[in-house]
């Protein structure tokens, strides 16, 4: 029996395939999000897929960003099956994944902190509650398209130091207007935003930067991992990007609200990988 695995952020989707004497090969492909893509810009993404594991597949399990609905389930499921027809699909949500992928079968909170934020309650079997992540436009905490908004805002309205605003420009070389269009009336915006992460990253040792992640993180654990009752008596656990990069910053802000994090992962698809072994 070969198992295909698959984790779906905003920015990109992470495959593994697991044949029948247990070896295990990879694939990537950009991500996949039915709120934001057509069918066709995700039937794209599984053709690439195609073109790098095109062997029969027997069993599928799709975890992904915007797959909270029965509707979007099932649509991912149809767009796989069309390449993998003989597979048993299953399809959830990408924060089971993480629950799974971080918890294994131990209670905790399981926290996405990529692109964008979510966060669950998980018993060890299944997630128990859920602070709604309600996406970029309007929360995401703490996320790379919350750090990007903050990050460019301060830099149009002049709160960014002088010093850095200097190097933003020539870096990036972005117009109002130019920054607006993308926002507004070009795909996948929140991608864009959390592009500037990786900026924010190279000078966080600047006061100004190490504040405003270190504001980030606060709100995300307040308005998310303080909401769940007894989130200072299990394990916190992170997965995603912007985790995993500012981790030292991200566990000393948790350690201020007592909170013990444990795991901390860029990705979760090797968790999810032992998780279906």
């Amino acid at each position: 029996m070969k198992i295909l695995i698959a984790d779906s952020g905003f920015t990109k989707t992470d495959w593994r395939i697991v044949d029948e004497a247990g070896d295990i090969s990879q694939a990537r492909t950009a991500g996949i999000n039915p709120y934001y893509q057509t069918e066709a810009e995700m039937l794209k993404e599984i053709q690439s897929l195609h073109s790098q594991v095109p062997d029969r597949i027997d069993q599928i399990y799709y975890y992904g960003t915007g797959c909270s609905s029965a509707t979007n389930r099932d649509k991912i499921a149809g767009l796989l099956a069309r390449y993998y027809p003989h597979a048993e699909i299953d399809v959830n949500h990408d924060l089971l994944a993480a629950a799974r992928s971080l918890c294994g079968d131990q209670p905790g909170i399981a926290c996405i902190l990529g692109t964008g934020t979510n966060s669950c309650l998980y018993d060890g079997t299944k997630i128990t509650a859920n602070v709604p992540s309600l996406g970029w436009a309007i929360a995401d905490e703490g996320g790379g398209t919350y750090l990007g908004k903050m990050l460019v805002t301060d830099y149009y309205r002049k709160d960014m130091p002088e010093h850095l605003r200097k190097i933003f420009k020539e870096r990036f070389e972005l117009t109002k207007d130019g920054f607006l269009t993308k926002i507004y009336q070009e795909p996948m915006p929140g991608r864009f935003l959390a592009s500037f992460a990786k900026f924010i990253s190279e000078h966080l040792s600047e006061r100004y930067m190490h504040n405003l992640v270190y504001t980030a993180f606060k709100t995300f654990i307040a308005r998310n991992v303080a909401k769940y009752e007894g989130y200072q008596e299990v394990p916190v656990h992170f997965t995603g990007s912007v985790a995993y990069y500012f981790g030292d910053l991200l566990r000393k802000v948790a350690a201020e609200e007592g909170i013990y994090v444990k795991h901390i992962t860029e990705h979760p698809i090797a968790g999810l990988t032992l998780f279906h072994q």
